[in-house]
């Protein structure tokens, strides 16, 4: 089981930035594959970005590419998503996820085992 805890939301003003963090539990985060999605209300789950276990592999949506970018630090099994240039179409609710099975789907949710409780971020314009 893996217990993932996301923090660092908040109200922003457009142009501002956050860092989210998501903290995990689990003796083996270093092999996880770990992925950021949002959701804003009325609209589905969206792929925000995603990082194999040691970090060489990232991934983003078109729409955050450029101001997005995910991290980890698995001594500190953490990932964190550092957002810039924060638009009022970048409010949703974020949601870290972790695959457990050792592939790399990146933007697929279904590949995901387990899902953070969500951190609100809202941008004002």
């Amino acid at each position: 089981q893996v217990r993932l805890v996301e923090s660092g939301g908040g109200l922003v003003q457009a142009g501002g930035s956050l860092r989210l963090s998501c903290a995990a539990s689990g003796r083996t985060f270093s092999t996880y594959t770990m992925g950021w999605f949002r959701q804003a209300p009325g609209k589905e789950r969206q792929f925000v970005a995603a990082i194999t276990w040691n970090g060489g592999i990232t991934d983003y949506s078109d729409s955050v590419k450029g101001r997005f970018t995910i991290s980890r630090e698995n001594a500190k099994t953490t990932v964190y998503l550092r957002m810039n240039s924060l638009k009022p179409e970048d409010t949703a609710v974020y949601y870290c996820a972790a695959d457990t099975s050792g592939a790399y789907s990146a933007a697929e949710p279904s590949a995901y085992h387990y899902w953070g409780q969500g951190t609100q971020v809202t941008v004002s314009s």
